[in-house]
C-alpha cells in the first residue's frame, strides 16, 4: 500500500490517510482500533485532519467511549488550524447544543466560513439556513444555488437536497425526471436520504414507473441506515473521516 511508506516516515497526512483506509475497508480489512491509533498519531503531530477525525471517534463511540467534551475541544482545535471540516463540524455543535449552548448565529458564521473555503458540507448546510430562515431571511434562489454548488462538488447531501429542489420546486421549476436522477445519484453514493427518497419515487411513480418491490427494498435499506424522511437535513459528519 503506497500510503504505508509515508506513514512509516512520520508523514502526518500519510498517517491520517492510512487511518481512513483501515476504517473504510479500502484495500485492507476494517480495523477500527488501528485506524483510531493512526488518527491519534496524526493528531499528536498537529495534523488538522487527524485532529478533526479524532473528534469524530469520540463523538460517535468508534473504538473509544463517547466523550462529547473532548470531541468538541478537538473540533475547536481543528477549526482554529483552519481545517474546513473542523469549522463545519464545530458549527454543527453550536447549532445542535452538543456540549456548548445553542448559538445559531455563530453556527451560521462558521458554515459560511467553511463554505468560503470550498467545503461542500459547509455549502450544503448554508443552503439549509437560507431555506429555513435560520438567522438569515428565506432565500430559496440562494438555497438552490448553494445546493447546486455542493452537488457539483460531489456532496451526496447536496445532491439529495438539489433533488428536493427539483421535486418540490425550490428556487427552480419542478422537474420530476431530474429529481429522480439526482436521488438515484445520491443513493448510489450511499446517502440514506437519497435511498429513502428514491424509494418514494418508485412507490409513487415520480420520474419513473411505479415499482413497489423496488420501493420496498430501498425503503428497507434506508431504514437499516436509520434514515428519516426529513427534507434538507443538515449533514452532521457525512463521510466522517477526511483525507
Amino acid at each position: 500500500m503506497e500510503l504505508e511508506p509515508a506513514a512509516d516516515l512520520g508523514n502526518s497526512y500519510g498517517i491520517n490517510n492510512l487511518a481512513v483506509y483501515y476504517l473504510n475497508e479500502i484495500v485492507t480489512n476494517i480495523n477500527k482500533q488501528k485506524a483510531f491509533e493512526l488518527c491519534q498519531k496524526a493528531a499528536d503531530l498537529g495534523n488538522s485532519y487527524g485532529i478533526n477525525n479524532l473528534a469524530v471517534y469520540y463523538l460517535n463511540e468508534i473504538v473509544t467511549n463517547i466523550n462529547k467534551q473532548k470531541a468538541f475541544e478537538l473540533c475547536q482545535k481543528a477549526a482554529d488550524l483552519g481545517n474546513s471540516y473542523g469549522i463545519n463540524n464545530l458549527a454543527v455543535y453550536y447549532l445542535n447544543e452538543i456540549v456548548t449552548n445553542i448559538n445559531k448565529q455563530k453556527a451560521f458564521e462558521l458554515f459560511q466560513k467553511a463554505a468560503d473555503l470550498g467545503n461542500s458540507y459547509g455549502i450544503n448546510n448554508l443552503a439549509v439556513y437560507y431555506l429555513n430562515e435560520i438567522v438569515t431571511n428565506i432565500n430559496k434562489q440562494k438555497a438552490f444555488e448553494l445546493c447546486q454548488k455542493a452537488a457539483d462538488l460531489g456532496n451526496s447531501y447536496g445532491i439529495n437536497n438539489l433533488a428536493d429542489c427539483y421535486s418540490i420546486g425550490i428556487g427552480t421549476n419542478i422537474d420530476e425526471q431530474k429529481a429522480f436522477e439526482l436521488y438515484q445519484k445520491a443513493a448510489d453514493l450511499g446517502n440514506p436520504f437519497g435511498i429513502f427518497n428514491l424509494s418514494h419515487c418508485y412507490l409513487n411513480g415520480i420520474g419513473t414507473n411505479i415499482d413497489e418491490q423496488k420501493a420496498f427494498e430501498l425503503h428497507s435499506k434506508a431504514r437499516n441506515l436509520e434514515n428519516t424522511s426529513e427534507i434538507f437535513n443538515l449533514a452532521v459528519f457525512g463521510n466522517d473521516l477526511k483525507c
